[in-house]
């Protein structure tokens, strides 16, 4: 008997969270440069991505916009793209293969963080842009939060985040805008 390729873990309700988030993107008004919207975590001095907990009876995506709108207060969207996946079309049953797919707003990556005896909490990443002409809404943060958005070019973007897992998910992120 072998020893499987990748080992399976299970959580059962109320040992995981679910959370969502996403690399925001706009062109800059003025140059038309592509730029990336970082959080600066102002009371601990820590540069970070969009994200948070999903919210009962909503999906995974609407997540995504909700809490990238509530931390950075720029309405936004998913932003359409080619991403790879192994998300067959509907009705078939294909799950070995990886498609490049036009026109996609599935997950980019999904970092999973090991929370001790709380067990875990995984975090699905999108890619966003801000909406047409929207302009930063003030007062969008929930209560206790303390975040200056940032936007920043695309390629510095990577550079200045603070942890290694939001600098990976940056880097797929650019990797498929282009």
């Amino acid at each position: 008997m072998s020893t499987p390729k990748y080992p399976t873990s299970q959580y059962l309700a109320g040992n995981f969270i679910t959370s969502a988030g996403s690399v925001l993107f706009r062109h800059n008004p003025l140059s038309s440069a592509l730029e990336v919207c970082i959080l600066h975590q102002t009371i601990k001095d820590e540069w970070l991505l969009p994200k948070g907990r999903k919210d009962r009876g909503e999906t995974i995506e609407a997540a995504a916009i909700r809490e990238t709108y509530e931390e950075t207060g720029y309405p936004c969207r998913l932003w359409p793209q080619t991403i790879p996946t192994r998300a067959p079309p509907a009705g078939v049953n294909n799950i070995h293969t990886v498609e490049a797919v036009e026109g996609s707003v599935e997950p980019i990556a999904v970092t999973i963080r090991d929370l001790g005896n709380s067990g875990i909490k995984i975090i699905w990443w999108y890619i966003a842009k801000v909406e047409e002409a929207a302009q930063r809404v003030e007062g969008s943060q929930m209560e206790g939060e303390t975040f200056e958005s940032v936007f920043v070019d695309a390629k510095l973007a990577v550079g200045r985040l603070t942890f290694a897992s939001d600098r990976d998910v940056v880097k797929q992120a650019l990797e498929i805008v282009g």
